[in-house]
């Protein structure tokens, strides 16, 4: 799954500027960062008067500017111990997980189900499964964006897939001992669910 990098005329700017975000942190949990995708990150101009979001993006800026200006070698053995582990990482992002404690399970039949329903599917180079966090961002990034959907089918798509266990993963993550730059992400992250869950109630 790949989100619409471009803003559609009609789009409203809030809807685009959230398709971006989730854009942003499927990247982000996808694979170890790169260089192009912390370069933008770390020179982001925080307004002081953003909202609730401005102290979780300074915090990611921050933490990705330290990541350039140290070894990257250690981000990637960061996101290995997180996420992949020798068997498996010290966290599992995985909605399946989360909801059962068993992995491949019903809620990964659903997710496949629903997301056959709205015409996606995962890319062949995937191998991950689709309740993967990137894959789930990747989903919100897409039906948020100029070809998405409505926020009603945004609400229960993500009220279905994401929002009982998603703040308790974030929540993990920034406690985990591996975590470094991670554990900014998780900061930010936890925040902008927050207020996601606010917008698609209210919108």
């Amino acid at each position: 799954m790949q989100a619409n990098a471009l803003m559609d005329e009609q789009q409203a700017p809030e809807d685009y500027l959230r398709s971006r975000t989730y854009a942003l942190l499927s990247a982000l949990f996808a694979r170890t960062p790169t260089p192009d995708l912390l370069a933008p990150l770390a020179t982001l101009d925080v307004d002081e008067q953003a909202g609730p979001l401005a102290e979780g993006w300074r915090g990611m800026a921050d933490a990705a500017g330290r990541c350039q200006q140290d070894d990257l070698e250690a981000l990637d053995i960061e996101y290995h111990d997180l996420f992949i582990g020798i068997g498996r990482g010290e966290l599992m992002p995985y909605g399946s997980w989360y909801q059962t404690g068993f992995l491949m399970g019903r809620p990964l039949v659903k997710l496949r189900d629903d997301l056959k329903a709205l015409g996606l599917e995962r890319e062949a180079e995937v191998y991950e499964p689709e309740d993967h966090i990137s894959a789930l961002f990747d989903s919100m990034a897409i039906l948020s964006g100029p070809d998405g959907v409505s926020v009603a089918g945004q609400r229960v798509f993500f009220n279905d897939h994401l929002a009982s266990w998603v703040e308790r993963f974030m929540q993990d993550l920034q406690k985990a001992k591996s975590a470094v730059f991670y554990r900014s992400v998780g900061a930010f992250a936890e925040r902008f669910i927050v207020a996601e869950k606010q917008y698609l109630e209210m919108a």
